[in-house]
């Protein structure tokens, strides 16, 4: 029977992981099951604000991005997320995003165009917020009347 390991052991024997990620919520960088992501070790530095991160939040792997960094931990969310994620302390991430690999194409994280994407994203975060949730409640006042219209 293969062992299986933990993120954490990859990272210490290997020094990275590869993978494609799991979930929408980082959404559009992040294409489910579609994009493969490279991880290395976050190490004794702090993270960043927009850095992408990999940490843990119960038995539960969670990659999101940096939006505030202060001084004893995080604000993260996930790029499609309209919940903020509040005290992520620097023991609890993992890794680091370095590269994202689409169609065939390598993505580093200090690509001007990323860069560019990640400022447009993140600067107007209150703006796609409020996008976000007027979409989700025309979707859910159109799923209420479809199911009126046809319960008939």
């Amino acid at each position: 029977m293969e062992k299986t390991y933990s993120f954490e052991e990859l990272l210490s024997e290997r020094g990275y992981i590869v993978y494609t990620c799991k979930g929408t919520s980082m959404m559009p960088l992040l294409r489910q099951h579609r994009d493969i992501i490279e991880i290395r070790p976050k190490g004794d530095e702090r993270c960043e604000k927009y850095d992408v991160v990999l940490y843990k939040r119960g038995n539960k792997y969670v990659l999101h991005r940096i939006l505030r960094v202060l001084p004893d931990g995080y604000i993260i969310a996930g790029d499609n997320n309209t919940i903020l994620e509040y005290d992520i302390k620097d023991e609890e991430i993992i890794g680091k995003m370095v590269r994202l690999v689409r169609d065939g194409k390598e993505i580093w994280m200090t690509d001007q165009k990323y860069l560019l994407y990640v400022h447009l994203w993140c600067d107007f975060y209150p703006v796609r917020m409020f996008l976000l949730r007027v979409k989700r409640k025309l979707w859910r006042i159109g799923s209420r009347l479809k199911r009126r219209m046809f319960s008939r």
